[in-house]
Formats: structure tokens, C-alpha cells, sequence
């Protein structure tokens, strides 16, 4: 175990009793003053401690939005799994739930499509829970960098023109200006298409979850083999997908423009779910 780490932490969690004098500090861990100074100033530096007017510091900012992202990506999945599961027993085709994690699209949940087996030896499927794929290369990658800040989409696509960056290669080597302009795009209609998994072998549509600020928190795919869904098909099912994303985003508490559902998908847009 790292003592450093190790002693940041122990300071963390006692700050969670109540702020605390450099002094305080150091005594808990103990440790000497000027230790426990440049311990709280790097945890200053990056947000998880704040340093009142009274010289005594208290948790920062930082860790609230750390904890409601930890919060969302837990609560999300248990509110999602019943309609996940409602549009993949409707349409037969695969239907996933995820979010950006580090720059990347992390599968939280997934609802198998009732398709035929695969033969022995062919890839597996990409998008199986708790595996990530690069942010800028796939449909719901897309969705999710569509709604980030400025500031937050620049840091993920910084030095994409020289490399493939945070967010992995973008799809069809765009440079950043040109993912920058699909971003744009995605933004304005609210949903995007391409590859579901980063992998050429399917086709996938993506709409946004929305949570109470009213940003993207999650995005809910279906996705095909373009050999049992061509692209006619899986786009007549953008009103079920869209209607869906809506519903789970009302089910969590979130606050969506309600523009397309149509209660398909057993939505009630009066009954939200409380996370207290």
C-alpha cells in the first residue's frame, strides 16, 4: 500500500467529520505539519479539498460531482433494466445502456437480441457489460461527447490530429475538426448512428439519457448485424429508441423536452424514481 496515497485518503475521510485546521490534519494521520501541508495542497490542487478563509480546510467540490457520477451510473442501471428489456422483447434486436467513463463508453447493462447462434469461432460480440470501447468511434461514444462542456470535450480531443488521444481514433480517421462538426450534428438532432461496439460487424442507433441538469448522464443503443437488420429497418425503430431514452431519462428524475413518448415502452411520466 502506497503511505502517501494511503495518508491522503485517511485526511479525506476525516475532513468528512467537519473541516480541520493544518494542525488537526496532521495530527489525525500522524503526521508533521509541512507533510500534511503538501498533502492537502495537492488535494487543493485537484479539487477534493478547499481551503476556507479561516485557514481550516474542508472537502472540495470535487468529490459531490465524483459522488453524483458514482451515484448516477449506480442508480441508472436498475431504473433502466425494465425498459431495456421492453424494447428488446418488442423488436428482437440488442439493447444496451452505458456511459463515459475516462474517455471511454463503459457498457453497464446489455439485453441479448433473439438472434441466430453464431458459428463456432466468430468474434464476440462487442458492447458485453463492463467492456469499453473508444468514445469517438462509436455511435453512443458520440451521444455522450455531443453533451459534455466545452472544456471537457476539448481536454478528451486534445492531440487527436497527432494521435488518437483520450477518446480513442475517431471513426473513419476524422480529425478533430471533423468529429468536433459530427459532434455538432448529433447535438442538434439528438441521436446518432453508426458502428454499436467499434466493430464494422454492427449497425446501431443511440439516444441520450438526461438527467436532472439536463445533460446526458447514460445512452440507451439497439443494435443489429446489418445480415438481420439492414439499415431501413433498424431506422424505423428510431421513434421506439428515442421514446425509450426519454422514458428512463423521466423514470430517473431526469428532465427531458417529452417529445417522444408515446407510453410504447410503459412509461409514466408522473411516477419518477426518488434517489434519496
Amino acid at each position: 500500500m502506497s503511505q502517501t496515497v494511503d495518508r491522503a485518503l485517511t485526511i479525506l475521510a476525516s475532513l468528512g467529520e467537519g473541516p480541520a485546521s493544518l494542525e488537526q490534519a496532521a495530527a489525525r494521520i500522524g503526521v508533521h505539519k509541512s507533510t500534511a501541508l503538501r498533502l492537502l495542497r495537492t488535494l487543493q490542487e485537484h479539487g477534493f479539498v478547499h481551503r476556507q478563509p479561516d485557514h481550516r480546510y474542508r472537502l472540495g467540490g470535487r468529490l459531490f460531482g465524483l459522488a453524483q457520477q458514482a451515484l448516477e451510473c449506480i442508480d441508472i442501471r436498475q431504473v433502466a433494466a425494465p425498459y431495456l428489456a421492453s424494447l428488446c422483447e418488442r423488436y428482437g434486436h440488442t439493447v444496451q445502456l452505458a456511459v463515459l467513463e475516462d474517455g471511454s463508453v463503459l457498457y453497464l447493462d446489455r439485453v441479448e437480441g433473439r438472434y441466430p447462434a453464431e458459428p463456432s469461432g466468430a468474434p464476440e460480440a462487442a458492447g458485453r457489460i463492463g467492456t469499453r470501447v473508444p468514445a469517438a468511434a462509436s455511435a453512443a461514444g458520440k451521444v455522450l461527447l455531443a453533451d459534455l462542456p466545452e472544456e471537457q470535450l476539448t481536454a478528451l480531443l486534445d492531440g487527436l490530429d497527432d494521435g488518437p488521444g483520450k477518446a480513442g481514433p475517431p471513426a473513419g480517421g476524422l480529425r478533430a475538426d471533423g468529429l468536433r462538426a459530427e459532434l455538432a450534428a448529433v447535438r442538434r438532432q439528438g441521436w446518432a448512428a453508426g458502428q454499436g461496439g467499434y466493430r464494422d460487424s454492427v449497425d446501431c442507433l443511440a439516444a441520450p439519457i438526461v438527467g436532472a441538469e439536463g445533460r446526458s448522464i447514460a445512452v440507451c443503443t439497439i443494435s443489429a448485424p446489418p445480415r438481420l437488420a439492414p439499415d431501413a429497418e433498424l431506422s424505423r425503430l428510431l421513434p421506439e429508441l428515442l421514446c425509450t431514452a426519454e422514458a428512463i431519462s423521466l423514470a430517473y428524475g431526469g428532465s427531458p423536452t417529452p417529445r417522444w413518448c408515446e407510453n410504447r415502452c410503459g412509461a409514466k411520466h408522473a411516477v419518477r424514481a426518488s434517489r434519496t
